[in-house]
């Protein structure tokens, strides 16, 4: 598979099935779906979009806070068969893309310190540990990463 055959969209009430399934799939402690129906309906600094293969099917999604100038990246994860195939950096500079059209000069995300495939991919796109958050996650520390002026490169 190459990213040529995934598109993104704009996450919408019919494909949270699908991505309620790779949450459940992807995290220990996953978002409710009341959670994302609040954030894609309600929070008007909120962006969600998710990635689709040529069947139309979420095989990943991504989230984004901006406002006042800053960016926060709330989720992103990928569907487990889906995964190293480059969906999660396509949807990173899509998040990335919009926080720079939105104002935001930087962006700030936490991940658990333990996940050193997903810190690798922030390192990639000049993400850079800045701190720690103790007991972020339920069983678990998370980092605090931060990318600054010209966030949209890669």
């Amino acid at each position: 598979m190459n990213n040529t055959q995934i598109t993104t969209t704009a996450m919408v009430l019919d494909d949270l099935d699908e991505v309620m399934q790779i949450e459940e799939d992807s995290f220990p402690y996953p978002w409710s779906r009341r959670s994302f129906r609040g954030e894609i309906m309600s929070n008007r600094f909120a962006y969600y979009v998710v990635a689709k293969d040529e069947e139309g099917r979420v095989v990943g999604y991504a989230g984004i806070w901006i406002l006042y100038g800053e960016a926060h990246i709330t989720t992103i994860a990928v569907k487990p068969p889906y995964r190293n195939k480059g969906i999660g950096s396509l949807l990173m500079a899509y998040l990335l893309r919009k926080a720079e059209e939105k104002g935001a000069d930087k962006a700030f995300l936490e991940v658990r310190d333990s996940n050193l495939v997903a810190r690798r991919i922030y390192e990639r796109f000049g993400f850079e540990v800045i701190g720690k958050r103790k007991n972020y996650y339920v069983d678990e520390d998370a980092l605090i990463m931060i990318r600054y002026p010209g966030i949209a490169k890669e």
